[in-house]
């Protein structure tokens, strides 16, 4: 069930989240209170190390996409709208006009662009599509850090998955 399907008459944050509530249980919002965030610091650290390790854009990207789908499932597909964002939503349009799937659209386009530009930037340096390199920088609290191409590319992989995978589940969860 779709929070914007359900008593379109009352378009404010409470009466949505009351409304929700009755759908999900306390237990599976508060879990998701607790996991969300964890999910999501053990996503950004295996996107980090994934060019050295295993790990990078897309596991990342799917562990994001399980955080997110966690706050759909406990909360519904407009609390990101109405809870986080305080922005009304507009229960008139259909799901591929919803403000949440447009973003999903968007991100999954600038992936695929940071995704292929990454392939491009090496023939400008005369190597082949795709070639990586790397480079050591000192930051002042870590001290030397590999800094590597190949986060250009996870980030593009990172933002296709995210993109896309929301995007399906939002279409697919609005039916």
């Amino acid at each position: 069930m779709r929070l914007s399907e359900s008593h379109t008459d009352e378009p404010n944050h409470e009466a949505a989240v009351r409304r929700w509530a009755t759908v999900t249980t306390t237990i599976m919002r508060t879990t998701a209170r607790v996991v969300v965030p964890i999910i999501l610091v053990v996503s950004i650290s295996l996107f980090l190390q994934g060019h050295n390790y295993p790990g990078g854009g897309f596991i990342g990207g799917v562990l994001t996409v399980a955080a997110f789908t966690l706050v759909y499932v406990a909360y519904g597909l407009d609390y990101l709208e109405v809870g986080v964002l305080n922005r009304d939503v507009d229960y008139s349009a259909g799901i591929y006009e919803h403000r949440t799937v447009s973003a999903y659209r968007r991100l999954f386009i600038f992936g695929l662009a940071v995704t292929v530009g990454s392939g491009l930037g090496a023939l400008l340096f005369g190597e082949q599509f795709l070639s990586q390199d790397y480079t050591y920088v000192h930051l002042p609290l870590f001290g030397e850090v590999e800094l590597a191409s190949a986060l250009v590319f996870d980030l593009g992989i990172f933002c296709v998955v995210v993109g896309g995978l929301l995007l399906i589940f939002s279409v697919v969860g609005a039916e």
